[in-house]
């Protein structure tokens, strides 16, 4: 599979563009209302916790979709995923099989990633 070692840049951005865009999507859902989804239907930015989240989703998911200071985007998104697996998934059980974590285990360790490892060469800025 050595083939695929020129192609580590580019799969470095399409991972970033991606998990950006699902991150914003998520947001887009908690904040602006759309899609609708009756369970983040009474969501505001105000309201502790899912309204600070969703404005950390929507602005960090755009920021890491751009590459636009997606590092420091990537690390906070990463620290909110890690906050929200231990606040309302690790109470339910430590399993993620059973706490249904897996989601916020997966977006907190692809952002810590993105953070360490930069946006690759499809970003606005590549810091």
């Amino acid at each position: 599979m050595k083939f695929l070692n020129g192609f580590e840049p580019q799969a470095k951005s399409v991972l970033r563009i991606v998990t950006g865009l699902l991150f914003f999507s998520i947001g887009l859902v908690k904040i602006v209302h759309f899609p609708m989804v009756p369970s983040f239907a009474h969501v505001t930015p105000i309201e502790w916790p899912e309204g600070p989240a969703g404005l950390i989703e929507l602005t960090g998911g755009a920021l890491v979709m751009l590459g636009f200071y997606s590092r420091i985007a990537a690390f906070i998104c990463s620290g909110e995923m890690a906050f929200a697996y231990f606040i309302a998934h690790f109470p339910k059980s430590p399993l993620p099989i059973l706490n249904g974590g897996f989601e916020a285990i997966l977006f907190c360790f692809v952002f810590l990633y993105l953070a360490v490892a930069g946006p690759g060469p499809w970003a606005i800025n590549k810091k």
